[in-house]
């Protein structure tokens, strides 16, 4: 029985060479030297519980009753006969010297426990499964392992272990419910250096994970055996030799098991007590990677210690080679054979179950990495090569640290891609060698069998054959859904949302572009409007609403009209309790010359429902070229509890008027694309933002793009500016704005042979730098726990006046 954090229990496996089977002509047959007896398995599954035997290579073998009193009356000093007696009284049943000599030559010589004709050691070959750890390294030997762990065998007793459980569940429910991890993650990246001392306490508790499996074992009164490293498909991983615990019981058997994950909670109490003497919160990740390691060691897919705690406690020691008997035990016409009664009817109810759920899961997991591998394999080579940008940046500042750091994430980025190519190309070599073999003389079986390889070889190539966009990054605005994930492999699944296409998904449309022009493409995308018709019924929520639809409006008060054209309105409304409805609304208008700026942007939040939250954000840029006699632009919000109980209604106008002499550059307007491309993906995220932080993030967006313009050249002559009035916010009786002419602020410069307004100019004010736009902005949050909330008056507008 070996233990690992990612390895197996050993399985049988025949000897590597064909030695000669005539083991019967010694006169006085001898075991292999190494081989240990275990005895019968304690609290097994099986109707018949079977003995356990260990090679000296550390293979772990099961036999049936009778196989075990033979070999174990195979002691060198009997012959033959006497083996047979033995065997006979043991067994209750009369065994011949030829019954012996037949057991021995079918089935021990085979399996490596017996020495050859000759009195030679057998050359024997371990079971090397899909899912076993390889390339071990032993780090201490039983009798060290022995002598380190058994000061720790004394935290096995029954109070320290309730101590220590408490104590984990309430570090974790106030490091995850009260504290949080928002400071520890900002202090660990601000300072690479405590990256790098949670990684190594990672690694080093990932060993202390395997002493508890060895400490527990000896706790028992099993005997460990050695602790070392290896590789588990290819991530790196301690194991724990603990194969001597199966002469425990089915209750030490499973403290074996769960000793490792006790330990991990060990640790995460310990490093409780260090930040609470130290104050440094970057420990707390520490807590976390603890939860994390025991919650994927739960796991019973694999074989983690979740999958040994299930196999010691159906008594079932290797779950995986029950998958076959399983699955053909389902078959009704092979209902009433004796094969599928060899397990008692809990165990073989509950190993049944963990087939029919591990099998689709191993297989859907398996297909998903073949469909997802081509664009997981150039998200990582985008990712590396990032990577590799910052750890020379680190190298040429001298930051060791931040070097270190990187390092672990070019190595994080290529470990999870090198493990699916070595499961695949492993996969294919297991199936190609074993059905060449299965099929060895039978030439139409063969032909038959790799005619299918090869049908599976080139649905492969087709699959991952590049076509422009089958090695796509991923990028941040796709959702990430099953149906995304194969529709690079299988276009038609994407076929049923092609007409309703939604922002973040695929599909296909028509568009017209005009002739000459150079056509966007993923790599080179382009800004674009795209119109989409959906059938909107009563009561639905808006589009651009993220929200479920609103069955009916039910507030005291009409609903605002749909935007007029030119117009950005985001309106969130919310009725079902315990949801949060988002709707964002963006837009970038242009005015040309002498064309009335009247655009309004508005934003709304309204809410009926318990435990809920309505949240809407409006951001319009309004960019006036040239000369505009007419400049009354709106900015609007209001948001309403209606009926509320615990709910929450943001609303937030953003607006932001600039003028310009003349168009932008292309290298001004290349800057202003690229940057209203990074707001809209801000926009499409949003609702991972907190609300205290988005106006503070529009305002930065506000500057940039005032920054854009007046660093274009011809967007900003240097003439005198002209001046042009802006809105003013002014509240009405009934809290709507009330248009009023205000100072002039644009800086926009007079066109020629045109005069310039007659409004004064002004200084800025105190504390205010002069700039030549109207930037309005109308937070509006309100948290009432009932009632209807007063809809929230517009701020007057800012208006910085123009610097002569």
């Amino acid at each position: 029985m070996t233990h690992t954090s990612g390895g197996p229990r050993t399985q049988a496996g025949p000897p590597s060479s064909a030695a000669p089977l005539a083991h019967h002509l010694l006169h006085a047959p001898a075991r292999a030297d190494g081989v240990q007896l275990i005895g019968p398995a304690e609290g097994s599954g099986y109707r018949e519980p079977p003995a356990l035997v260990r090679r000296a290579d550390g293979q772990a073998l099961q036999l049936t009753p009778l196989l075990f009193a033979v070999l174990e009356a195979v002691d060198g000093t009997r012959t033959v006969e006497e083996v047979a007696r033995h065997a006979s009284e043991a067994s209750g049943r009369l065994v011949s010297a030829e019954n012996v000599r037949s057991l021995m030559d079918s089935q021990l010589l085979p399996l490596g426990l017996l020495r050859l004709a000759d009195g030679s050691q057998p050359e024997v070959r371990k079971a090397d499964p899909l899912l076993g750890m390889r390339f071990r390294y032993t780090v201490t030997d039983p009798e060290r392992t022995r002598r380190i762990t058994a000061p720790f065998a004394v935290l096995f007793n029954p109070l320290i272990v309730v101590l220590v459980t408490l104590g984990f569940l309430a570090a974790c429910w106030w490091v995850l419910m009260v504290k949080g991890l928002a400071s520890a993650t900002h202090e660990a990246f601000e300072k690479p250096v405590l990256l790098l001392l949670i990684f190594a306490v990672t690694i080093l508790s990932a060993g202390f994970h395997e002493f508890g499996h060895a400490a527990a074992a000896r706790r028992g009164g099993a005997t460990p055996g050695a602790i070392g490293a290896g590789l588990y498909l290819i991530w790196p991983a301690f194991f724990t030799d603990v194969t001597d615990s199966y002469r425990l019981g089915r209750g030490g058997r499973i403290r074996t098991d769960l000793g490792g994950l006790y330990f991990n909670a060990i640790v995460a109490v310990a490093i409780m007590g260090l930040w609470w003497a130290t104050g440094f919160d970057a420990l707390l990740l520490v807590v976390v990677t603890q939860i994390l390691q025991m919650v994927r060691q739960l796991l019973p897919l694999v074989r983690f210690d979740g999958y040994h705690l299930l196999a010691d406690a159906t008594g079932v020691p290797d779950l995986f080679q029950r998958i076959k008997p399983v699955l053909l035990g389902l078959l009704p016409w092979r209902w009433g054979r004796p094969e599928n009664k060899v397990l008692k009817p809990w165990a073989r109810a509950v190993v049944t179950l963990w087939v029919l759920v591990t099998v689709p899961l191993l297989l859907f997991s398996l297909a998903m990495m073949v469909f997802a591998l081509p664009r997981l394999l150039a998200t990582a080579w985008s990712s590396a090569a990032k990577q590799q940008d910052l750890l020379a940046g680190s190298l040429a500042d001298g930051d060791l640290a931040g070097a270190a750091v990187r390092g672990l994430a070019l190595a994080t980025v290529a470990l999870p891609m090198v493990g699916m190519l070595y499961i695949l190309v492993r996969l294919l070599r297991q199936l190609v060698t074993g059905l060449w073999r299965k099929t060895r003389g039978r030439a139409l079986r063969r032909t038959a069998a790799m005619g299918v390889v090869a049908a599976l070889l080139a649905g492969l190539a087709w699959a991952w054959w590049p076509d422009g966009g089958t090695y796509l990054p991923v990028q941040p605005y796709e959702r990430g859904t099953l149906a995304d994930a194969t529709a690079s492999i299988l276009p038609a699944s994407a076929s049923a949302s092609a007409t309703t296409l939604r922002e973040g998904g695929s599909g296909r449309t028509v568009a017209l572009w005009p002739e000459g022009a150079a056509k966007p493409t993923r790599e080179d995308p382009q800004l674009s409007m795209v119109l989409v018709p959906v059938d909107s019924p009563a009561g639905a929520a808006p589009a651009g609403s993220t929200g479920p639809a609103a069955p009916s409006w039910v507030f005291p008060f009409e609903r605002p009209d749909a935007p007029e054209e030119g117009g950005n309105q985001a309106l969130a409304v919310n009725t079902t309790d315990g949801s949060v409805t988002y709707s964002v609304a963006f837009a970038l208008v242009w005015a040309e010359d002498g064309e009335p700026v009247d655009t309004r942007n508005e934003a709304y939040a309204f809410a009926s429902c318990s435990g809920c939250a309505a949240i809407a954000v409006g951001f319009q840029v309004v960019l006036i070229l040239g000369q505009a006699d007419v400049v009354v632009p709106e900015n609007l919000s209001a948001a309403a509890n209606y009926n509320c109980l615990e709910c929450l209604t943001y609303a937030l106008a953003s607006q932001l008027v600039l003028t310009l002499d003349g168009p932008l550059t292309e290298d001004g307007m290349a800057a202003l694309q690229a940057l209203w491309a990074e707001i809209a993906e801000y926009g499409r995220n949003i609702r991972n933002v907190p609300l205290s932080e988005i106006q503070a993030t529009l305002s930065s967006y506000k500057e940039q793009i005032t920054a854009i313009i007046q660093a274009d050249p011809s967007a900003t002559k240097g003439s005198a500016p002209a001046s042009t009035p802006a809105p003013s916010g002014e509240p009405g009786p009934t809290g709507s704005p009330t248009p009023a002419p205000s100072a002039p602020g644009t800086g926009a410069t007079a066109p020629a042979g045109t005069a310039p307004a007659t409004a004064p100019a002004t200084q800025p004010a105190p504390g205010e730098a002069p700039a030549s736009y109207a930037p309005v902005e109308t937070p509006v949050p309100t948290a009432d726990t009932g009632g209807t909330a007063p809809a929230a008056e517009p701020l007057p507008t800012a208006n910085p006046s123009q610097e002569n």
